[in-house]
Parts: C-alpha cells; structure tokens; sequence
C-alpha cells in the first residue's frame, strides 16, 4: 500500500510542478544559455528526467508493500561472477546477497573492458545522447543529415570512452569501490536514499570505509573538455566540462536507483505473467 505522503505527492503536487517548471525554464532560459551555455542540457531533457523521476518515485512507493523480512545472510567468499555482474541499463552492481569484495587489478580491468566495449550500456547512452543532439541540431555546424548524425555518434562514443577510462584509471589507483552494491535493508525510501548517496559516496578498499565518490565527476569533466577540442564553434572547454559533471550527476542518480529497484520490477513483472 502507497503511504499518504506519497499518493499526495501523485496527486498532482510534484507531477504538476515539475512540468510547470520545466515549460517556464525552456520558455524563459535566455537564448544564450539555451545554445550551449552552462545548463543547456537540462530543458531538452528536462521533460524526460521528470518521467523518470516519476516512475522511480513509483517504484520506491510500491517497495512499501514488498517483503520486510531481513537482508539474507552474507555467505563466504563468493566467485568472480557474483562480482562482476554489468547490466546492459545500469551498469556494474553487486547484489544485495553477496558480500562486497575489494576487486584486484585483473577484475577491474576486466570490468572496464566489459563496461567499456563489450556490454551495450555504453553503446545505448551514445545512441540516446546523439539523437538528443541531432533533434537540437548541436553543433549546428555537423547539420541535421546523416552525416551530423554520424559525427554525434562518434563524438559521444569517444567521450563516453574517455569518461570510463579516466574513471576506471582513477578508482583504480587509489583503490576505490567501482560498482554500485544494492542496499542491505528495506524500505523504499531507505532503498532511494542508499542509491542517491552512492553516486556521491564509495566505498575505499576496505570496502568499510566512506569516501567522495569524486572519479566519475572528475572524469566526466576531462571528458566533456576533451571533446570540445574537435567540436567545431570553438566552445569553451570548461564549460563543456562543467555541462558533463551535471549530467553525470542526474544520470548516475537515475541509474543507481533503476539498478535498485529493477528487482522488484522483474518479480513484479514475472508474477503478473504467472497470474496469466
């Protein structure tokens, strides 16, 4: 059963500011802004981060009813493939049932490379990232052919591998934790907030101790600097920087919170189709 708070909040409340909002930012944003400037990203793809949003605070909702029994018991050591999980959507996770083991060298590398090349996460973002571009025909000067649509592809690819690569490098020389672990507890809330916090927080090689979960950001921000090098317009590199650290900060939120729940939805999806 959805608490009160929550069904309020469905009503119409969030659902209805959130969309006012957004029409407000994208009529209002100066045209400046609007065409490359620090928070060009966020009113194209304000609409859609708003369902989503929506949809993870739905599925947060229906966790309330799920089973409250405690989290299994951690069993000893387990085999490199309970370790290496990488899901096509949200990449690298480690179960909630399974102990959260420091990687050596030959693991992590062996999960860059499947992050980066192997599995079809990478290659979906690219995808979803160049058609946002191509609808907002950036950089005008590519165009809006297949041609422009092309370049795109290849300038969000070859970022996005610049992004892994640093993040991987990074995490990899200070010993951090590079996947995220699904929360050990129940509760829906206590479930989001665990996946909100991961994105900012990780573990160190104790797999015990906290730390600023800095490498993801600071790579997105070499990488969106990189890439405005051969972006043609002459685009500010730190700007281009700064855009990429917001977005990994939405999209690692969202991503984080789809891998903590996406349990919950294949159960719900494999009773349903046992029902029927």
């Amino acid at each position: 059963m959805v608490p009160g708070g929550l069904r309020r909040l469905f009503s119409g409340g969030f659902r209805t500011h959130c969309f006012d909002w957004l029409t407000v930012f994208e009529t209002k944003l100066p045209e400046k802004e609007s065409r490359g400037g620090f928070l060009s990203p966020i009113p194209t793809l304000g609409r859609l981060t708003c369902v989503v949003w929506l949809a993870l605070l739905a599925l947060v909702g229906t966790s309330f009813a799920q089973e409250t029994t405690p989290a299994a018991s951690q069993p000893g050591t387990p085999a490199v493939n309970t370790q290496l999980p990488v899901n096509w959507l949200y990449g690298a996770y480690v179960p909630k049932d399974v102990p959260l083991v420091a990687l050596d060298g030959r693991e992590r590398f062996k999960l860059y490379i499947r992050q980066t090349y192997t599995t079809p996460g990478i290659y979906i973002k690219t995808g979803f990232f160049a058609m946002h571009d191509q609808v907002r025909n950036t950089p005008p000067e590519w165009g809006d052919d297949f041609s422009g649509f092309a370049k795109r592809v290849g300038s969000n690819q070859a970022t996005n591998i610049i992004q892994n690569s640093f993040t991987s490098l990074g995490q990899a020389a200070v010993g951090w934790e590079p996947r995220y672990d699904r929360c050990r507890c129940t509760g829906g809330w206590r479930r989001f907030g665990h996946a909100f916090v991961r994105n900012f927080i990780t573990y160190d090689s104790s797999e015990q101790s906290k730390r600023p979960n800095i490498m993801p950001f600071a790579a997105a921000f070499g990488a969106g600097a990189i890439g405005a090098t051969w972006n043609p317009g002459n685009p500010t590199v730190t700007v281009k920087g700064y855009q990429s650290v917001i977005t990994q900060a939405w999209v690692g939120v969202i991503t984080n919170s789809i891998g903590e729940f996406a349990p919950d939805v294949k159960k719900k999806l494999t009773k349903h189709k046992d029902k029927d």
